[in-house]
């Protein structure tokens, strides 16, 4: 039986340590391209949350009935099947959104978040682990798009949550900054999103560093005052 450490260990990996957009930096495409604001990046990493758990579980199901020689293609149909069930729950559901992400939807399919996490964990574990992994990978994902989306659309345009009409009919995009605020445009180009994306790795980087730094200090500072009462 699968201990509550274990799931604790994939959760704080896909969250935080093996991040896919600032630790592993993959899926740079819908990373940038999708991350225009907020609700883009929310919606397109819900989508790849909900192929990547549910892959991950049917490939660990199955693990052991798939030919080693032919796992890549049958991965890429398992992955590809499900994709094409997201893509139309988004068409009918979401349709303004989904002509707004496009091609990035059926594009899943081909993702390495999706791939790596198929090969590397749910071909080798058993279903639950990998439907646990699947998950906090996509809320890794999550999270961050969500972060990056949000930068770029405050520092752009001063607004948060622009589009959010899309999903929740009646809703409204919040003003964050005055109406005056000109916007920063290269917040909302390609350059913009690679300047943000760096200083937030930097960030997560600073964070780990200053993290290890005092978990290194712990053991030492009952030695120190021991040695000082001695």
């Amino acid at each position: 039986m699968t201990s509550r450490k274990t799931f604790q260990t994939i959760a704080w990996n896909g969250i935080w340590k093996q991040n896919t957009s600032f630790a592993q930096i993959l899926g740079l495409c819908p990373l940038l391209a999708v991350s225009t604001n907020m609700v883009n990046g929310v919606m397109l990493s819900l989508a790849t949350l909900i192929v990547m758990a549910l892959s991950n579980i049917a490939v660990a199901s199955l693990r052991h009935l798939i030919p080693h020689e032919i796992r890549i293609p049958v991965f890429i149909l398992i992955v590809a099947a499900l994709v094409t069930v997201v893509d139309l729950l988004f068409n009918a559901l979401y349709h303004e959104l989904y002509v707004i992400l496009g091609i990035f939807i059926p594009l899943i399919t081909t993702n390495c978040i999706v791939l790596a996490r198929v090969e590397a964990f749910a071909g080798k574990n058993p279903p639950v682990e990998s439907l646990f992994d699947g998950v906090f990978m996509g809320v890794g994902m999550l999270w961050s798009l969500a972060l990056l989306g949000a930068l770029r659309e405050l520092i752009s345009g001063g607004t948060l949550l622009s589009g959010i009409d899309m999903v929740i009919p009646g809703a409204r995009a919040i003003q964050v900054l005055p109406e005056e605020y000109p916007g920063f445009l290269l917040a909302a180009l390609p350059p913009g999103a690679f300047i943000l994306l760096g200083v937030l790795i930097a960030g997560k980087n600073w964070l780990d560093i200053r993290a290890a730094a005092r978990q290194k200090s712990r053991p030492a500072a009952p030695l120190a005052a021991a040695a000082e009462n001695a």
